[in-house]
């Protein structure tokens, strides 16, 4: 992805560290940022957390968060942006929950994609509603990550 080498090396400028915990997009984020040369300086690592039960148990969201409102919601982006900073002690986290589809989730049409970052002092929100199969929504999830981190270094 062309947006991952200026990210990797705002990072590298920055000296600053990220990590992920991914839903919908399975990882795609943090192995996009590996395929940069150099990224192994600022990328701290990823969870991937596809199941709503390992959301709770291995990023740190509020279990009665997700019973309440379910996995797809833009609080529990955001809680998994915190989980992933503070579960791979990095400087940025980035957190993705969404439907891909091609079927609703939850009641939720598919393309819509939250999601969070936190930092530094940090927390943001983003919500998108993406159209294309499910190939394209996830790609562009990974570039809509990207921008949001880039606005924030920048």
């Amino acid at each position: 992805m062309t947006l991952a080498r200026p990210l990797v090396a705002r990072l590298l400028e920055r000296g600053e560290t990220v990590a992920t915990a991914e839903s919908l997009t399975a990882g795609l984020v943090c192995a996009s940022l590996t395929e940069v040369p150099g990224s192994s300086a600022v990328v701290r690592g990823g969870l991937i957390v596809y199941a709503t039960d390992l959301k709770a148990r291995l990023a740190g969201v509020d279990p009665a968060l997700l019973a309440e409102h379910g996995a797809v919601h833009p609080e529990v982006a955001a809680q998994l942006a915190e989980g992933a900073r503070d579960r791979c002690d990095a400087d940025w986290g980035l957190g993705l929950t969404g439907v891909a589809g091609p079927d609703p989730q939850d009641g939720v049409v598919p393309g819509t994609v939250h999601i969070g970052l936190a930092g530094p002092g940090l927390r943001d929100v983003r919500t998108h509603w993406f159209e294309g199969d499910r190939g394209a929504v996830r790609t562009k999830s990974v570039r809509a990550a990207f921008q949001l981190l880039t606005e924030h270094l920048t």
